[in-house]
């Protein structure tokens, strides 16, 4: 059933119970999860002792869709601690749900981190798997598919555009991976109907994106799920050579409404918790939107690698 509501497309089916299939050894098909705005600080009049309330404070239903699953990486896209990004609240908070995926987990820093001088307790907390020499931003591979975790904060480390130290980073880092498949990732979207919008800044990410041929980027930010149609540079719809955008805001802090439609978006909601699963095959990529248990919007489909 398709209801429509104001500025919001919401599918709605029979609530999904979530497995991950995954073998191990030759001709492994990886999946990996991923959602950003993820832990309250237990300071939180919302935390509730880490069970959250309704709508909000989230945090540990949206983990708990990952247990007992065999995913090769959980991609973390920001502001993953509330409201300072402190090492203390890491330890309390995000720790205990999140944090339970230890090496799995992949992260990307959001402007909450930044709320601590050079996000300090965000670096002290994931150690090297946060990137190297504290700049937020590397790169690695997952089966056949080219992964890059990108810093948006572009005031706090020196900007992101393409003469920057991050931008001629990435510049190189695709020029020397070969993949058929890329995923790209970072905090605050290019492309948003939510409360944000669009962010300019990163405008340098995608089209260095697009003149390499990547396929995916994931974002968080905005507190909701958004799914776009591929798309260039410029915010055209560009079906042959275009990047897939997904706003997954959705990993437990809180939501923040739709008010508003851009170009090319497909599927928008802005009332569940969840994360995204994507499987990740030679050429091409599976995506399922799987939300908390009692929420029954999902969004599910397939795309081709360029």
């Amino acid at each position: 059933m398709l209801v429509v509501g104001t500025g919001v497309v919401v599918i709605a089916m029979a609530t999904v119970a979530l497995v991950w299939v995954r073998s191990s050894g030759n001709g492994d098909t990886p999946v990996i999860a991923a959602a950003g705005d993820i832990a309250c600080a237990p300071s939180d009049h919302n935390y509730n002792g880490g069970a959250g309330v309704p709508r909000a404070c989230d945090e540990r239903a949206t983990s708990n869709l990952m247990l007992d699953t065999k995913l090769a990486g959980i991609l973390l896209l920001g502001d993953d601690q509330y409201e300072n990004g402190t090492l203390s609240d890491f330890k309390r908070s995000f720790a205990s749900t999140w944090g339970r995926f230890g090496s799995k987990l992949h992260p990307a820093p959001g402007n909450h981190e930044y709320n601590s001088a050079g996000a300090r307790g965000y670096f002290q907390y994931f150690g090297g798997k946060a990137g190297p020499d504290h700049r937020g931003y590397y790169s690695y591979d997952i089966g056949d598919w080219h992964f890059v975790a990108l810093n948006s904060n572009c005031r706090s480390i020196g900007g992101c555009n393409l003469k920057s130290a991050q931008g001629r980073w990435l510049k190189a880092d695709l020029a020397s991976h070969h993949n058929q498949c890329t995923l790209a990732y970072w905090h605050h979207p290019r492309f948003s109907s939510g409360r944000h919008g669009d962010e300019k800044l990163s405008d340098g990410f995608w089209r260095e994106l697009y003149a390499a041929g990547a396929d995916v980027v994931l974002v968080g930010h905005d507190h909701d799920y958004e799914r776009f149609a591929p798309q260039d540079p410029r915010g055209r719809a560009d079906p042959a050579r275009g990047i897939r955008e997904f706003v997954v805001g959705t990993g437990g802090r809180s939501h923040d409404p739709i008010d508003r439609v851009d170009a090319n978006s497909v599927v928008r909601n802005d009332k569940t918790f969840g994360v995204l699963e994507m499987t990740l095959h030679k050429r091409s990529y599976d995506w399922r939107f799987v939300s908390v248990l009692g929420s029954t919007f999902t969004d599910s489909g397939v795309g081709s690698c360029h």
